[in-house]
């Protein structure tokens, strides 16, 4: 699946908006990359961008974006009341979805290496990008700010990570990390009170309160040797939070920052404020998201609330989705639409038509069209998908079944499981529609001269070896489904036992038809150890799927006499 990173850039510019347009006019030229907002600061003379895409194009994206502010921002003229060292003050990099923390960094020193050298601005690496444990700490790398810099570069201790140990006037310097995403979220009380909002707050967040001697209201504070103030930790590791009354609702809320969504999850969150307010006499009535959220902290919600309920949560993206909105409260405010407030689905809006969005006519009718794709292998993706649908269906009604209470859990962890392949095919859908285009652009290259020919060759080859991989993937796929399908037709609801069958007769429908299509691909391959590979391991599965599907029908025959 798709890899995706978030970069939040800070340039030193928040008044001149010729200035700002041009910057970001950089990052809107790169493909791949979705410009989510630019928030511009006048009295900070700051301007915080997001930007969220692929990670080598956001890679590109940023460079060409503080290549630009290095350009038109002059460090040396500029005023503003938030602390800043650069042209582009800081630009982290998070990982939004399938990629690891470990690539993040590498990505984002990638780009501090090319800004240092390409560019000669000095760089920085902090938070989990940095090299020294010191300089993990933003506003150790900040300290001193512009007007300190050109003594401070020159020390050993602040040589910078990447570029070079001298003052850039115009540019300053720049300071490049890799952070876990951070969620801004407010969670909604039934009071005007800000003082009880800020208890609960203190409760929950990781700093805690101040430790006091005899009453925890008015005792006199606890300080240690130092001389500093004693905390008592709160509940829920990397939550910032503090309570305010806003106006506009006429309601107090519980403002958090999420500093680390893997440690305490959105939905964590919530229940721990929902536990400590009730201890106070308190009602959570809802909650709201400010900004984007990754799609996997929703999906997560969703299934959390459903084990609460016990459950099955081996159901469609979108029914988890309604569950996390619904169980959070998050549309109390204002309505919550998942295509402006989930980042994947912000980035897919606009990217162009897929088959996997358009209804059962639609889709027939672009399949009957004069058009030569979707073809026979989105088709048996498609097979595939209903085939393992069917049986994630007989998991889900076994789930419910009157008398069947302490086996919900198992079915829900098949149905789980069926869903998860059934995204799958899904994707590969519109995936063997694209590898058809990529065969397509290659055959458009130019063929001039002989070096052009010979990367045009080498396009068409990597396009149709893709071609073959995509209906391959479909295959290993539909037979993974038969798992499933298996496990429903002997131990799910007997009512079903017929629905399992015909997901059978799909998956080996998917299987034989995606052989197919892998085979008329291998005819122009010229790399004929990776064809003789893939053809052998794609019998088989075609001759497993052949015998598994035989033994279900049996089976299901027989349920039904």
């Amino acid at each position: 699946m798709k890899k995706l990173i978030e970069c939040v850039p800070n340039f030193s510019e928040g008044n001149d908006m010729n200035i700002i347009d041009q910057i970001t006019a950089e990052i809107e030229s790169v493909e791949g990359v979705k410009l989510l907002d630019v928030d511009p600061g006048k009295a900070t003379n700051r301007t915080v961008v997001t930007m969220v895409g692929t990670p080598e194009e956001v890679v590109e994206a940023a460079y060409l974006a503080v290549k630009k502010a290095s350009q038109l921002i002059d460090m040396s003229k500029h005023k503003g009341e938030h602390p800043r060292m650069g042209a582009t003050d800081v630009c982290p990099l998070v990982p939004v979805a399938n990629i690891t923390m470990e690539e993040t960094v590498e990505y984002a020193r990638n780009l501090a290496k090319r800004i240092g050298e390409e560019l000669d601005i000095p760089v920085y690496c902090y938070e989990n990008a940095a090299f020294a444990k010191k300089r993990m700490n933003l506003a150790n790398c900040r300290s001193g700010e512009y007007e300190g810099l050109a003594d401070k570069i020159t020390t050993p201790e602040w040589k910078p990570d990447f570029g070079p140990a001298s003052f850039n006037a115009k540019a300053g310097a720049t300071a490049v990390g890799a952070r876990d995403f951070l969620v801004a979220y407010n969670i909604n009380l039934n009071t005007t009170s800000t003082r009880r909002a800020n208890a609960i707050a203190f409760d929950v967040r990781e700093k805690g309160r101040v430790k006091r001697e005899g009453n925890p209201i008015t005792g006199k504070i606890v300080t240690d040797e130092k001389g500093d103030k004693v905390f008592i930790p709160g509940t829920l590791k990397a939550v910032k939070a503090i309570g305010w009354f806003i106006e506009e609702y006429g309601v107090a809320q519980i403002s958090m920052n999420l500093t680390n969504i893997s440690i305490t999850p959105v939905h964590k969150a919530f229940d721990e404020v929902v536990n400590k307010a009730t201890q106070r006499g308190i009602r959570v009535t809802g909650s709201e998201l400010v900004g984007l959220v990754p799609l996997q902290a929703m999906i997560d919600a969703g299934k959390y609330f459903l084990r609460k309920q016990n459950r099955s949560v081996g159901v469609s993206e979108s029914e988890l989705i309604k569950i996390a909105v619904k169980s959070m409260g998050l549309d109390e405010l204002k309505p919550f639409n998942p295509k402006e407030k989930i980042i994947e689905y912000m980035i897919d809006e606009g990217a162009g038509k897929k088959l996997a969005d358009m209804d059962l006519q639609a889709f027939a009718d672009e399949t009957s069209s004069e058009s030569p794709a979707p073809g026979g292998g989105s088709i048996s993706a498609y097979v595939g998908s209903l085939g393992v649908s069917l049986a994630t269906m007989v998991a889900n009604l076994s789930s419910h079944k009157r008398g069947w209470d302490d086996k919900w859990e198992f079915f829900g962890n098949w149905a789980e499981k069926g869903q998860t392949i059934k995204d799958e095919l899904m994707f590969l859908v519109d995936e063997d529609t694209r590898s058809f285009n990529r065969i397509m652009e290659a055959f458009g290259l130019p063929k001039g001269s002989d070096e052009e020919k010979k990367a045009r060759k080498q396009a068409i080859q990597d396009a149709t070896k893709y071609a073959i991989e995509v209906p391959f993937r479909v295959m290993q796929k539909a037979y993974e489904s038969f798992d499933v399908i298996e496990e429903m037709v002997e131990k799910g609801n007997p009512a079903s036992v017929t629905d399992a069958g015909v997901g059978a007769l799909c998956a080996r429908t998917a299987i034989m038809g995606a052989f197919m299509n892998v085979r008329i691909n291998t005819a122009d391959l010229e790399d004929k150890k990776f064809v003789n590979d893939i053809v052998q391991k794609g019998k088989e599965i075609r001759d497993a799927a052949i015998k598994r599907e035989e033994e279900i029908i049996k089976k299901v025959e027989q349920k039904i006499g």
